[in-house]
């Protein structure tokens, strides 16, 4: 058996044991507020990625305060998806803050790489993670060309939430095989969206991680080299 070795990403969620069987209805709706303040974070989190790609590009480092930044955005939408659209595994509202909340039950964390390679941030970010985008892309949806030109296609995640939610309204039970299965896509594309942001070197697998608690996170060790 290969061993599974730990990701420099980490995310992880656990399933509210009573969750409402309509509150997914307005979710949503509810999370609106949160989408608005996305809506500016992700526009900084652009103008950051752009200025740590020339930092990574002259100095082989990503600077923490910007690295800090740009995880807490990742966290912050992360527990915004799991309440309102992917999983829906949380009737908790997401608090409001690009920290860690340790007692929420969707977390988000990437470990610091002290070093970056000066060659790889060139290339990973568009040319090398063109296999894992095309991936990606059947999983959250926008996968295929319609008639009319535009690019389209149903994600598997957001499909198998709503056939998720549909049994949960008719059954007050969350199937827990499918929250699984769901933790791992939401997994894979979290993976792929760290290392297209330039803040991990390590190529995300093209694997499974199944569960809502994820791996130790792996240190990234110190390099003095460009690879």
């Amino acid at each position: 058996m290969i061993p599974v070795t730990a990701s420099p990403v980490r995310i992880e969620a656990y399933l509210d044991p009573r969750l409402s069987r309509w509150l997914w209805l307005v979710k949503w709706f509810l999370a609106i507020p949160h989408y608005i303040v996305l809506f500016f974070l992700w526009i900084a989190f652009v103008f950051v990625t752009v200025v740590a790609f020339f930092a990574i590009l002259f100095t082989g480092r990503y600077p923490r305060s910007l690295f800090d930044f740009s995880v807490g955005v990742l966290r912050w939408n992360w527990r915004v998806s799991y309440y309102a659209h992917t999983a829906l595994g949380t009737d908790r509202y997401p608090p409001f803050t690009l920290a860690d909340a340790p007692d929420y039950p969707a977390r988000f964390d990437v470990a610091y790489p002290e070093r970056l390679s000066r060659g790889l941030v060139l290339v990973k970010w568009w040319l090398l993670a063109i296999p894992q985008c095309i991936v990606v892309g059947m999983f959250v949806g926008g996968w295929g060309w319609g008639e009319d030109g535009s690019w389209r296609g149903v994600g598997l995640i957001p499909f198998l939430s709503f056939v998720a939610v549909i049994i949960l309204a008719f059954t007050a039970r969350y199937p827990v095989h499918l929250f699984d299965f769901l933790l791992g896509l939401a997994r894979w594309v979290a993976r792929v969206g760290a290392y297209v942001a330039l803040m991990t070197d390590e190529y995300p697998p093209f694997r499974l991680d199944l569960g809502g608690q994820d791996s130790p996170l792996a240190k990234t060790p110190a390099s003095s080299s460009d690879r």
